[in-house]
């Protein structure tokens, strides 16, 4: 027993040692025969086995690509869970998950600090091939520069990238310091993690941004570059004052649009394959507060699927939002598969809840989706393990 509990991982035996308790339990009391109670049999799992049924694993308040060991785990866990595809966190705060020459060339670090001398994303893609879970790497923090660091090394590097807001200072938002990303510099800068990415890792599945990528708080677009493109744009106008004036809310958006369109074209030229996905904020929240237009991504195909981020605490809440969401959803062609909160900071949902919110994904059509994140499906194990599988 001791050997099997370490060739298959505790995580992988817990639905096993389940029914062998509730054999003994209904041998030992037995019925009025005399002879063993029948165990109820575990209904079949209703899982699509073409849904994305997804997490994030990123490298705040977590361990989980601290070693090869930890991943091995974690992919062992999420193989558990019923998990199909990861989303691994490959650049956030400055800094990227695997040795990046880019990054080596600008800031003259490749790698984040304390995965020097490794390569996560190699090993998460080589531990999931293992058990065929796809990997997609996550650009998790996107346009935005770094975390209370005022623009971190990559402004330091090139203080002419940051955003700036109408009296001139940095964008900085929750805590988030933002790069222009109108500017031609900032968008290539990306476009070339993206296809560095893809190159070096030609197995990788997917590429996916979120709620800052493509995006900028709306605050933005007052440096120098985007005023006079805006000027150039609108017979010598300046931009106006009011960064939530409607028209200038959209002419940015369509900037971001835009970018959206080239990087699809130019990681698909690389490889026609590769799923691009984005996990925006919702709509219309989303445009006016970070100027991101996704039902115009979908409706344009320019992405593969859209996740966005339902992150409710409460089912009335999560219902209305699914479904406002699901109301901008126009094209099929398109994957929509809804971002699930299961974890934030010390907060752990309730089994209960999480199994409303599933439901209802389900009871909207949608037979999928993507947990935020890693450490709440850890938590939860025991629940992805027996009772997701079953929900309906």
């Amino acid at each position: 027993m001791k050997r099997l509990l370490r060739v298959l991982g505790v995580a992988t035996l817990l639905p096993i040692m389940a029914l062998l308790a509730m054999s003994c339990s209904k041998k030992s009391s037995g019925g009025t025969t005399g002879g063993p109670t029948p165990v109820p049999p575990i209904p079949p799992s209703t899982l699509d086995s073409t849904a994305l049924r997804g997490v994030w694993i990123t490298t705040a308040a977590s361990n989980a690509l601290d070693s090869r060991a930890n991943i091995r785990q974690a992919v062992l866990n999420c193989k558990a869970a019923n998990i199909n595809n990861i989303f691994m966190v490959v650049y956030n705060n400055g800094r990227t998950i695997y040795p990046s020459p880019i990054m080596q060339n600008l800031i003259g670090v490749p790698i984040m600090e304390r995965f020097a001398g490794r390569d996560p994303l190699q090993e998460i893609i080589e531990e999931a091939r293992a058990h065929n879970i796809k990997v997609h790497a996550w650009f998790e923090y996107g346009f935005a520069s770094s975390f209370s660091q005022n623009g971190g090394l990559i402004l330091q590097a090139k203080p002419h990238w940051a955003a700036r807001d109408v009296s001139g200072n940095l964008v900085v938002k929750n805590g988030f310091d933002w790069l222009n990303a109108f500017h031609p510099e900032v968008q290539d800068f990306m476009i070339s993690l993206f296809k560095e990415v893809l190159q070096r890792y030609p197995t990788i599945d997917g590429l996916q941004g979120d709620d800052r990528l493509p995006a900028v708080p709306s605050t933005a677009g007052y440096d120098s570059y985007t005023v006079n493109l805006y000027r150039s744009e609108n017979n010598g106008a300046n931009p106006p004052s009011s960064f939530s004036e409607t028209s200038w809310v959209n002419w940015r958006a369509k900037k971001l649009t835009g970018f959206l369109k080239r990087l699809r074209d130019e990681v698909k030229a690389i490889k026609p394959s590769v799923q691009l996905t984005m996990s925006p904020s919702v709509h219309p929240w989303a445009l006016g507060e970070y100027l991101q237009d996704w039902p115009t991504w979908v409706d344009s195909s320019y992405v593969d699927a859209i996740l966005p981020q339902c992150y409710r605490y409460d089912i009335n809440s999560y219902t209305a939002t699914l479904n406002q969401q699901k109301s901008f959803y126009r094209n099929p062609n398109v994957k929509f598969w809804p971002g699930v909160i299961v974890k934030s900071g010390n907060t752990l949902v309730s089994d209960a809840y999480l199994t409303q919110m599933i439901q209802a994904n389900r009871t909207a059509g949608f037979k999928g989706e993507c947990f935020f994140f890693y450490e709440g499906i850890k938590d939860k194990l025991t629940y992805f393990t027996v009772q997701y599988p079953n929900i309906r």
